[in-house]
């Protein structure tokens, strides 16, 4: 399974959270984002560092080690209008990973629900582990 990763769920496998049992698992054969999206992570590492009393360096660290590959728009540009159509009232900010997940065809991993709308496979963190059959939360 291949998936577009929002940063919300990014961000909870930076943090250690059960997120990191999907994207390390076996059935996952890629997760892709945004720039926008990883900017968005990158953004909100020093303030979960401090709120989580987390060494800002190892936060960082973890950022950097996440196990996705980031897509240039030039790759999913052609999808933004259909995207943005389906989404961008709701939550213009996730237009680009809508759009990249349209292009490739594949689902999108987001504990956001403006996706739910969308009319694109989409998973919620909780979803996704029961769907890998890694356990209830």
């Amino acid at each position: 399974m291949k998936l577009a990763a929002d940063a919300n769920v990014l961000l909870s496998v930076v943090l250690g959270g059960r997120a990191g049992l999907i994207a390390t698992h076996r059935k996952i054969e890629g997760i892709f984002t945004t720039h926008q999206t990883f900017a968005e992570v990158e953004e909100y590492a020093p303030l979960l560092s401090r709120k989580r009393r987390l060494p800002l360096d190892n936060v960082l660290l973890a950022v950097t080690a996440l196990p996705v590959s980031i897509v240039g728009r030039e790759v999913y540009s052609r999808s933004i209008g259909r995207a943005t159509r389906l989404m961008g009232r709701r939550d213009p900010d996730d237009v680009g990973l809508l759009a990249l997940a349209l292009h490739l065809k594949i689902p999108v991993w987001s504990n956001d629900d403006d996706f739910r709308v969308t009319g694109v496979e989409w998973y919620t963190t909780a979803q996704l582990l029961r769907t890998l059959g890694v356990g209830q939360l």
